[in-house]
């Protein structure tokens, strides 16, 4: 039998479509033919399961060699075959699904969703890197002829009477000159392992020799011999395929080690498993997250049965999940997956909604059963925790009440336990819970005293996510607002119905703030004086709540409102202490009082780390003056002492003098 014919497609230039625009990498042809051939197999597995095919099915393994003087390419399966006929059906027939005729003859198989094959375009993939493309194939069914088919990437094809004599086909590509890099051992196996780790049937590259005993001779000594040994690339059995219970933790830390080789271990894993109202299994981890959103992504795996497809698993997984590392394998997933597809799909929807539902029960069900070893973990993924309830509305609702805060004491809280912790202190005039915070406990260490002074408790929110967060929370929590704690003087944070007396009249007052002013001269510090504690610094400096927040998030990047924060430049309060003695010295308006305001500002300025440059070195230089001028204040060491009522008289000179300074 000799036959030639015309593949029926709509039109013509399908082969330049096909090597040009229909797959962006070509390498994604390796992926296609082997995944065609994983099919094949499990096609003739499932019908000796079901009593369809009689014989022994034998060694199903795929092979995949490479012949660098004919410069052929081979993939080769002992699966379902093809007749000459079903060739010309499934193969010459592009627009032509040979699945759905196969499982309506096997509907009533329990899966018979697991038969489906994949030829059309797939095979076709196999034009982008060869000339010439052969198949040589022999059905399953009793009775059969194999069959040969060539195509030379034109619209003609040839089909006769092949020579094959085992159940299967063979796919032999004659690749072009652009295409020679796909004769490379190393290119091959990089790709089946990349593409084909965890296919569901072994999958062999070549083989390899290694040394192996083979008795003794004469004298005792060992003999050895060189054995072919398979070099296969796939462990067609990986732990998403099993049941839980038949897991230890050592085996989901073994493939993560697999996975991450020079990651460190995963804090803890989610075992997914449903088949209904969509398919999807796979383990997913929770890492040790940096602050580093960006450089942590892309580390899940997208699989359909267990074929990788892509690690940009967006609309797949919810966003704020992207960070977790770990499989997820879905037949409800096309292999040549499109973005749009991802973000239509109503599989693609259920599964991102229901892998939110699961981190959310997996979460809640560790805060139940070891809320301490909870705490101990929470450090490690409030990134998680925190981008989901800003995020996903249906995470906050569910993990809202197992969110953790935590104070400068470090005892961690419920969002729901901190509210109401603080009611007794931290309520203001108005009815309102605040809560005051840090993002730096070094550089705003003597806001939080301050606050302690007051019996006031600080949280420690000095995460990426936290300014976000803040404003998260007082959207979420009935009369609640959130402070920095140097946003503003301590009594002004949370303002009472008492408020303490000024020991400065109005007027002086507002001498005291002329005098500031007179001595800053810069507009990005705008002076207030407050009646504040004596125990309280002199001079203090604070920065907008808002106006603050509004520039952090732009930073993190973001438009409207958040945009407009962006150009304005940065603006401080200069609080000055009405209450303070220094601020009386500051008043009297000398050389004296200014030096005094001068340096209890550029003090302020240094609390923040606002004093650089020549402000820096004039505190310095200013600081010495003052130190020499106590040295010289002091009597010399080297003179000795004066007695009786003379040294008295010498020294209540000098007092008085000092005094006059």
């Amino acid at each position: 039998m000799k036959e030639k014919g015309t593949i029926s497609i709509h039109t013509e230039n399908i082969f330049p479509i096909i090597k040009k625009f229909l797959y962006s990498d070509h390498e994604i042809f390796l992926r296609e033919l082997v995944s065609n051939a994983q099919d094949a197999t499990q096609k003739i597995k499932r019908l000796a399961s079901l009593g369809e095919y009689k014989e022994e099915t034998g060694d199903l393994t795929i092979d995949v060699s490479v012949d660098k003087k004919k410069k052929t390419l081979t993939i080769s399966d002992k699966g379902i075959g093809m007749t000459a006929e079903e060739i010309k059906k499934y193969i010459n027939q592009i627009a032509f699904s040979g699945a759905e005729e196969f499982v309506e003859k096997f509907k009533d198989a329990k899966d018979a969703q697991e038969i489906i094959g994949k030829f059309g375009l797939g095979f076709y993939s196999a034009f982008m890197v060869a000339d010439r493309v052969e198949i040589d194939s022999l059905s399953y069914q009793e009775g059969s002829k194999p069959a040969h088919w060539i195509c030379e990437g034109e619209t003609e094809f040839e089909i006769k009477d092949g020579k094959r004599k085992d159940r299967g086909t063979t796919i032999t590509l004659h690749l072009n000159e652009d295409s020679e890099e796909f004769l490379e051992d190393q290119r091959i196996q990089g790709i089946l392992d990349k593409y084909g780790k965890f296919l569901p049937i072994p999958v062999r590259f070549g083989t390899k020799e290694e040394s192996q005993e083979d008795g003794k001779d004469k004298d005792g000594n060992p003999k050895y011999k060189n054995v072919q040994v398979d070099n296969l690339i796939n462990d067609s059995n990986p732990i998403w395929t099993k049941a839980p219970s038949e897991l230890k933790d050592e085996d989901y830390l073994n493939f993560y080690k697999e996975l991450y080789p020079f990651s460190p271990d995963p804090l803890f894993w989610i075992h997914l498993n449903v088949d209904y109202p969509f398919n999807l299994t796979g383990v997913l981890y929770f890492p040790k997250v940096k602050n580093e959103l960006e450089l942590q992504r892309n580390k899940i795996q997208l699989y359909s049965r267990q074929v990788f497809i892509t690690d940009e698993v967006k609309d797949v997984v919810p966003e704020f999940l992207l960070l977790l590392h770990g499989v997820i394998d879905s037949p409800d997933i096309p292999l040549n997956v499109s973005r749009s597809y991802l973000q239509s799909d109503a599989s693609v929807k259920k599964i991102n909604s229901y892998i939110t539902k699961k981190v959310a029960d997996r979460l809640n069900e560790m805060f139940k059963e070891d809320r301490k070893n909870f705490e101990d973990k929470f450090r490690d993924i409030e990134v998680f925790v925190k981008y989901g309830l800003i995020s996903e509305e249906k995470f906050d609702e569910k993990v809202r009440d197992i969110t953790l805060v935590k104070n400068t004491a470090s005892d961690w809280s419920t969002l729901k336990e901190y509210g109401e912790k603080l009611k007794a202190v931290q309520e203001d005039k108005n009815g309102d819970t605040v809560w005051l915070y840090t993002s730096d406990q070094e550089a705003q260490h003597g806001y939080i005293e301050s606050a302690k002074r007051k019996g006031y408790d600080v949280l420690v929110l000095d995460g990426m996510l936290d300014n976000h967060f803040v404003q998260h929370i007082e959207a979420k929590l009935e009369k609640t607002r959130v402070k920095r704690v140097d946003s503003d003087a301590i009594d002004k944070l949370i303002e009472k119905e008492e408020k303490m007396e000024s020991s400065l009249n109005e007027a002086d007052s507002n001498k005291l703030k002329e005098i500031y002013e007179g001595i800053i001269d810069n507009k990005i510090y705008m002076v207030q004086v407050e009646s504040l504690s004596p125990d309280e610094l002199p001079v203090s400096i604070t920065q907008n709540e808002f106006m603050r927040r509004m520039k952090e998030m732009q930073k993190m990047g973001g438009g409207g409102m958040m945009a407009f924060g962006a150009d304005m430049p940065d603006n401080f309060n200069v609080v000055v202490n009405a209450n303070h003695p220094i601020s009386g010295l500051v008043l009297k308006g000398d050389a004296k009082g200014k030096d005094l305001g001068k340096q209890s500002f550029d003090l302020a300025l240094l609390g923040v780390g606002l004093l650089r440059g020549e402000g820096l070195t004039g505190f310095i230089q200013r600081s010495l003056e003052i130190m020499q001028g106590k040295k010289k204040a002091e009597k010399p060491a080297s003179k000795p002492k004066a007695s009786g009522s003379a040294g008295k008289k010498t020294a209540a000179k000098k007092k008085e003098s000092t005094a006059k300074k």
